[in-house]
């Protein structure tokens, strides 16, 4: 892996030559620094650009020390929590005579009856299955519960708010006024979804990222980089559940 000396710090970065005309550096937990460069630039070139972002390189590589990343999925045995709005709750399993599974939220605590002869793989799967489900449907109902409030703040109206699943984003605001959110954002504190909600809802006055978006935000959540910085150093402990 090559590498580049910036004062103490040696950056060391994977280098993809593509077809495209400039230096493009990107910097996340999955692949580290990435370097897509022109075909015929030289590492000369490619050096002097890393170098020249070298302070915002090593700014978000400080980012990602902080991130919690949990080396575990969960299991699903009587037992294990899982968050719902920001709190943990209990899941107990009952293995009965039954002919098919079932899961409900009942007294603070996630209830399951599996048939009794299930091999535990065979749970897992289903159970996964029936808790993203149960999230979906009971997350939506608060999504739209808190967005009201933001909507009547900000004077806006989504074409649409649904819950989707998104590997890499909390929030994706379309064009068109369609608003998707990760499913897996009804996991984090109410403080947190809300922070997405604003943040998509600011998009149907700003569509860029810049300061009057901030701003915008900021109008209505003063203190949105708190949340927005519980989302970078606790968001990875929301993958835990599918896949």
């Amino acid at each position: 892996m090559p590498q580049v000396q910036y004062g103490t710090t040696t950056i060391d970065y994977e280098l993809l030559h593509m077809k495209r005309k400039d230096l493009k550096i990107t910097v996340d937990l999955v692949n580290g620094v990435q370097v897509a460069a022109p075909e015929e630039a030289s590492m000369e070139t490619i050096e002097k650009g890393i170098k020249q972002r070298a302070s915002w390189i090593k700014s978000k590589l400080r980012d990602m020390e902080q991130v919690h990343t949990p080396s575990f999925k969960k299991e699903y045995v009587s037992g294990e929590k899982f968050p719902y709005l920001g709190r943990h709750y209990r899941l107990k399993v009952h293995k009965e005579a039954v002919p098919t599974p079932a899961l409900k939220f009942h007294q603070g605590k996630f209830i399951a009856i599996v048939p009794r002869d299930w091999e535990y793989e065979h749970v897992e799967k289903v159970l996964e299955a029936k808790l993203i489900q149960w999230y979906r449907d009971h997350g939506i109902v608060k999504v739209k519960e808190r967005a009201e409030i933001y909507e009547e703040i900000l004077g806006v109206s989504p074409n649409s708010l649904q819950l989707r699943t998104q590997h890499k984003r909390w929030g994706t605001c379309t064009p068109n006024g369609d608003i998707y959110l990760n499913w897996r954002i009804v996991m984090a504190p109410v403080s947190v979804i809300d922070y997405v909600i604003v943040h998509e809802l600011a998009h149907l006055i700003i569509p860029e990222h810049n300061e009057k978006f901030w701003n915008v935000v900021q109008s209505v959540l003063f203190d949105y980089e708190k949340n927005k910085k519980w989302l970078r150093v606790h968001g990875m402990e929301l993958h835990t559940i599918g896949s």
